[in-house]
């Protein structure tokens, strides 16, 4: 099938390779000449697992190629995807100007039948508001399909290739045995395809991360207050993920959500349900959690140096959102570094991934170490502050050799308590007792 995905970000670009893969004629569109000149070279502009081993695959085959001419790419094209940005604006609400505009050249454009997906994740209503734009326009009939992406970053590859569903909004027979088609290599061992209406697939996205979130806020919540009872937040995380109408995922209590999708889309959902004058108070507490969550380590810092932070050197492991990506959008890491360089402390950082993307944006204000005991090289502190692999099992000698003082606070509950006793170091995580050294 000839398929042409507009837009190059995470979600086009690990849709377009995707599809490639399973044997599907892709042209990936962006304005953006640069990236798409690295791309025709076979750079891979994002870091994603095993994606570049897929990218390299089907542009030598052929399969997989990249243009900045929208009316090349959807010339032959029988879907269209459009993979675009939705930014939240200052009120949260999703911008929707780059699909839109996008949606007004195609009804100048197309001359036969297309399927037009929207994989953006975007706000109920939007199906119509791309239908209406092209309609402007178009002399051929189109359908406007909601399909959104449930792709976790990190896993991103084998969630498209192996995915749990696949969610398709339509009103159209015609649309749907098209998407049906090419959906059906993927879900040969029999995970759904789930068809429903449009409003009802863009509200399905919103409510799965919403719901996420939550699940994530409320653990967060309960290891706040397992800290003032005495109570061991991975135990009580055992013992109510035991229940199976709970589960085990997203239980981990840590320093707040972040990434692309949970902020912007828990907000977005909140801002839809205002514009229809209900008050979604459960997401505004979200919201307002997560945002305190995610420096709720460092008044415990300030607190163990006695709110003297000056001249103190802190190490941190890990600035990306989450392991697995470069991904740095509303990173906690990046919250705790404000404060703390407000408070006078300097920053020695280490991630596997995420440094040129934290440099671009912070530049010198904090160093950069070339790996994880570079950085706490002569540290009052370690931090850490998201949860790789390779931090999992340091050595501690070391680790204890290159730090000033055997102290450490753990954002993301790496290690066990009874460990850091025996190591004798000062350990402060979330939910469970502190360790004094």
């Amino acid at each position: 099938m000839n398929i042409a995905v507009v837009g190059t970000g995470y979600v086009g670009l690990v849709t377009g390779t995707c599809l490639a893969e399973t044997g599907n004629n892709v042209i990936c569109v962006d304005i953006n000449e640069d990236k798409v000149k690295k791309m025709q070279s076979g750079i891979v502009p994002i870091y994603e697992p095993h994606l570049d081993v897929l990218f390299e695959r089907n542009i030598k085959q052929g399969r997989l190629t990249f243009t900045t001419n929208l009316a090349e790419a959807i010339k032959n094209a029988k879907i269209i995807f459009l993979a675009l940005p939705t930014p939240p604006g200052e009120d949260g609400s999703a911008d929707l100007s780059y699909i839109l505009g996008v949606a007004n050249d195609l009804g100048k454009i197309i001359t036969d039948y297309k399927v037009i997906v929207d994989k953006s994740t975007v706000p109920v209503g939007t199906a119509e508001k791309v239908r209406d734009a092209v309609a402007k326009n178009a002399k051929v009939e189109f359908d406007v399909v909601s399909n959104p992406e449930f792709l976790r970053e990190g896993f991103a590859v084998d969630d498209f290739l192996k995915p749990d569903r696949v969610v398709i909004g339509t009103s159209s027979d015609r649309a749907r045995k098209t998407m049906e088609e090419l959906y059906k290599p993927y879900v040969r061992q029999g995970n759904p395809i789930i068809f429903m209406d449009e409003k009802s697939a863009e509200l399905t996205k919103y409510a799965a991360n919403a719901f996420l979130a939550t699940k994530i806020t409320f653990m967060n919540e309960i290891a706040n207050l397992c800290e003032l009872v005495g109570a061991d937040v991975d135990a009580v995380r055992i013992g109510i993920g035991s229940d199976d109408r709970i589960g085990k995922r997203f239980l981990f209590p840590g320093i707040g959500y972040g990434g692309s999708c949970f902020p912007k889309d828990v907000q977005a959902l909140a801002k839809s349900a205002s514009e229809v004058n209900y008050e979604f108070k459960i997401l505004d507490s979200v919201m307002d959690i997560n945002e305190k969550q995610k420096t709720i380590i460092v008044p415990k810092i300030k607190n163990y140096f006695k709110n003297n932070l000056k001249g103190k050197k802190i190490a941190i492991w890990g600035l990306a959102f989450k392991p697995d990506t470069d991904d740095i959008r509303e990173a906690p890491a990046l919250y705790i570094i404000d404060e703390l360089t407000k408070a006078g402390a300097s920053v020695s950082a280490y991630d596997p991934e995420a440094m040129s993307n934290v440099q671009n944006l912070l530049g010198d204000k904090i160093t950069y170490a070339m790996d994880e005991y570079d950085a706490i090289r002569d540290a009052d502190a370690l931090l850490i502050a998201t949860e790789w692999s390779l931090f999992r099992t340091p050595d501690f000698d070391k680790v204890s050799s290159l730090l000033k003082n055997k102290v450490i606070f753990d954002g993301r509950n790496l290690y066990g308590i009874q460990q850091m006793k025996e190591l004798g170091y000062y350990y402060s995580s979330i939910g469970r007792e502190t360790v004094k050294g």
